[in-house]
């Protein structure tokens, strides 16, 4: 290794720890969104399964915790760290795929400035282990095509078994892999070979505890995610939302040299055919689902977390290693240049924004409502008056008030959402007890109140009426009921909408 090389690697590394560093001190400051907050309570009661996903981004959260307590930080710790293996992963994946270190730390570099990465390992959610095992299924399979080593399927086999712990659209993976298998032909001789088959049974040992709990539960997870979009619901509005929400993730110029990248590799200006073919078929087959699920329903920008490896490395592919004209260059050079800054940028204008509402003076925004901004203070005064009035328990009607409630207001109070109970079939019932008492309602003020609450019980008070803020502005108001004689059970255990 040259001292120019040396000194790539070693700055590249110093860039990623500063970047990682500057997430940690972003997830010490900003308070936890409604979903990270429900995800935290799934870490305090670890299982095979949960309602909305599989069991990865819980344990994720238990580690953290366990290390650095239940906070911001904590809840979101090892999320971040993972970062470093993946941009580990990255960088091999690329060196062996395109060769030469400057496409594998160009690589690394864009994928840590996309936002995908910097908010999605900052803001902890089942795309996060997701981002980091996508990295490794990409190095397992340069590996396989670098060796020719059947073992290195086994490995493959593991890392897309983690990635199912994640999210069950890592399912998507094997027929990427069968597609580059068939296409390349030096490479389908593993088609009859047992290794790429013992790797999928490695996959299935590993994510067997979902399909365990799942036959447990009425197989209520998978029938919940794969019933997301259906084809009598075709709704192509939400196609339009696709591209302005990836260039936003993954920020305008290392999406610019993504797509031109993927063009190249298209038309096979740069890198060998295996190589252009894996970076293809793992960005296309996942993609292409997508596009689709967009005709039927809303696809979140997060969900593309695992193309995103492939799509860092052929951004570097369109930066290094290509030939282009001489307008197309000026945009590539412009566009590497200055992706890392303006990524950095972007991400610390969304952290500002996010947690103090400056940059819109203070109006409402696309963060307002799902970041817990204010919520530590609103607990305080839930907890006043929940003292106040001697409620033993704290009820909520969705499971993000529900999450927000239970992480902010002190360890070991009763908090309850006493509908969908579903989605907290993992955790213990709550003591018979606290629900016999006075109950202390909490929901969002809305005109004309709940009259089902008056239908449940006996005697409805509101006590207080109290306000979310983030600055000076109200981000929620929230009414406070005090519920006594409930006419019949707290606990709404019907069935789920999916099960009926």
């Amino acid at each position: 290794m040259s001292q120019n090389e040396v000194r790539l690697v070693r700055n590249t590394f110093v860039t990623i720890l500063a970047l990682v560093a500057l997430r940690l001190a972003a997830a010490a400051w900003t308070p936890l969104t409604f979903d990270e907050a429900y995800y935290w309570m799934w870490s305090k009661h670890l299982a095979g399964g949960y309602y909305d996903h599989p069991p990865a981004v819980a344990a994720v959260i238990r580690l953290g915790t366990m290390i650095a307590g239940d906070t911001e930080l904590g809840v979101r710790l090892v999320s971040i760290l993972l970062a470093l293996p993946m941009s580990w992963a990255v960088y091999r994946a690329a060196t062996i795929l395109f060769g030469g270190m400057r496409v594998a730390t160009t690589a690394t570099i864009l994928l840590n400035v996309t936002l995908m990465t910097a908010v999605g390992t900052l803001i902890i959610t089942p795309d996060a282990p997701l981002l980091v095992a996508s990295s490794f299924v990409l190095f397992y399979l340069a590996k396989v095509l670098e060796t020719g080593r059947g073992v290195w399927w086994l490995a493959v086999g593991a890392a897309v078994g983690v990635a199912l712990l994640s999210k069950y659209t890592a399912l998507f993976f094997g027929p990427a892999i069968l597609i580059w298998l068939a296409v390349v032909p030096k490479l389908r001789h593993w088609l009859i070979s047992p290794w790429p088959y013992l790797g999928g049974l490695v996959s299935l040992a590993i994510f067997s505890p979902v399909i365990l709990w799942n036959a447990d539960h009425h197989w209520v997870s998978f029938i919940k995610q794969i019933g997301r979009a259906r084809i009598e619901d075709f709704r192509p509005a939400f196609i339009g939302e696709l591209i302005p929400t990836q260039i936003a993730f993954a920020t305008p110029l290392v999406f610019i040299l993504g797509v031109m990248g993927l063009y190249a590799l298209f038309r096979r200006n740069a890198g060998a055919f295996a190589a252009r073919t894996l970076i293809s078929a793992t960005f296309w087959t996942i993609s292409f689902y997508f596009i689709w699920h967009s005709l039927h329903a809303r696809v979140e920008a997060n969900w593309f977390a695992p193309v995103y490896p492939a799509f860092a490395i052929a951004a570097a592919v369109a930066g290094i290693l290509t030939r282009w004209g001489v307008r197309q260059q000026r945009i590539v050079d412009f566009c590497l240049r200055w992706a890392a800054p303006t990524g950095i940028l972007m991400f610390a204008l969304l952290i500002v924004q996010a947690n103090t509402g400056l940059l819109t003076g203070y109006r409402r925004d696309a963060t307002v409502r799902s970041v817990g901004v204010g919520w530590r203070e609103l607990a305080g005064e839930i907890e006043a008056v929940r003292l106040r009035v001697g409620a033993a328990c704290v009820l909520a009607p969705d499971y993000g008030t529900t999450g927000w409630l239970a992480f902010y207001l002190p360890k070991g109070t009763c908090v309850v959402q006493p509908t969908q109970r579903i989605r907290w079939v993992n955790m213990p019932e709550p003591n018979p007890a606290s629900l016999a008492g006075k109950l202390l309602y909490v929901d969002e003020a809305r005109p004309g109140g709940r009259p089902h609450l008056k239908e449940a019980f006996s005697k409805v008070e509101q006590v207080a009426e109290l306000k979310r803020k983030r600055g000076p502005l109200t981000i929620e108001t929230y009414t406070l009921d005090l519920l006594e004689g409930a006419n019949g059970e707290v606990l709404d255990r019907s069935l789920p909408p999916e099960l009926e």
